[in-house]
């Protein structure tokens, strides 16, 4: 192959695994310092509502990171065992439905799909959506990260890449104003619905974490749900390597692969931004994303039962 092949092969196949992950402004690479607790959510006393009797969410083979944000079984449960609703908020990788993913979809009952990708990213792959779902593009991300994926020389720097992608969740203006948009318009709107980007890790990981923050889930659940993602996208995330390393080489999928999935650092990362830049979840809700008490409540009285 030569230098030019090559050269064009690494950027499509960095195009192709950073797709998953949000693009961020340029921020200096970094080690993530350890987790630190970050204060719990407590908003008074809402109206919690009815509780919900909700299947599963099904497994779907073109949607493979479609998943119920309250978990699976009875649900994930705050401090007072009270379980989070089902069947209200779904999170998502890329809406591409295939055989029998579209009635499993509509069976749902979705109002609303919420696509927090980039142009770029929706050309490439669009949704496909049962009919009579409302759609609403949120991008969140700031900068090229498909030159920065190219300059890529080690597992590591992949790391570090999206670690300070998590930081920006914090400390970007227009992340933080794509995340206020996004849990107002979850509360403000009826029925369930759906979250994705496109492997459905990063921008959507961030946002599930900070519904079930709202809704007094603890740090270890959070994470366990957040790492799903490395379980969920199994199978996808062995094809892209091998896809990666056959166009590129294996020493290009090495550097890559942990940018495909999910790690708990990553996350740490921005939790560590968020305690650092705002102390607590409730005041990054409030002041960070400008989000007011009555619509942190009303997602909280979506959440719980």
């Amino acid at each position: 192959m030569s230098r030019t092949s090559r050269n064009t092969g690494v950027r499509a196949v960095a195009a192709l695994a950073i797709s998953g992950s949000l693009l961020i402004s340029g921020a200096a690479l970094a080690q993530a310092a350890p987790l630190s607790p970050v204060g719990s959510l407590d908003f008074g006393s809402v109206d919690l509502g009815s509780s919900q009797q909700v299947s599963d969410a099904p497994r779907l083979v073109g949607i493979d990171n479609f998943r119920d944000v309250a978990g699976t079984g009875p649900g994930y449960s705050d401090s007072f065992g009270r379980h989070v609703n089902k069947g209200v908020f779904y999170r998502a990788n890329a809406i591409t439905p295939k055989g029998a993913d579209m009635a499993a979809l509509e069976s749902l009952g979705l109002t609303k799909v919420y696509d927090l990708r980039t142009a770029a990213e929706i050309a490439d792959k669009p949704d496909v959506l049962p009919a009579g779902v409302a759609y609403e593009n949120i991008p969140i991300l700031a900068g090229d990260i498909y030159e920065m994926a190219f300059q890529i020389k080690s597992p590591d720097e992949a790391r570090t890449l999206l670690q300070d992608a998590n930081r920006a969740f914090v400390t970007g203006t227009e992340e933080r104003a794509g995340f206020t948009r996004l849990l107002t318009s979850l509360a403000e709107s009826d029925g369930p619905q759906v979250f994705h980007c496109t492997a459905g890790k990063d921008r959507t990981g961030w946002a599930s974490m900070l519904l079930l923050s709202i809704a007094g889930v603890d740090r270890a659940t959070i994470m366990n749900d957040y790492l799903l993602t490395n379980e969920y996208s199994t199978e996808s995330i062995k094809a892209t390597l091998a896809y990666i390393s056959s166009v590129a080489g294996p020493a290009v999928a090495t550097n890559m692969e942990p940018l495909l999935g999910v790690e708990a650092s990553y996350i740490e990362a921005g939790l560590d931004q968020l305690e650092s830049s705002y102390g607590t979840i409730d005041r990054y809700l409030t002041d960070g994303l400008g989000l007011s008490p009555s619509t942190i409540a009303t997602l909280k009285a979506k959440l719980l039962a």
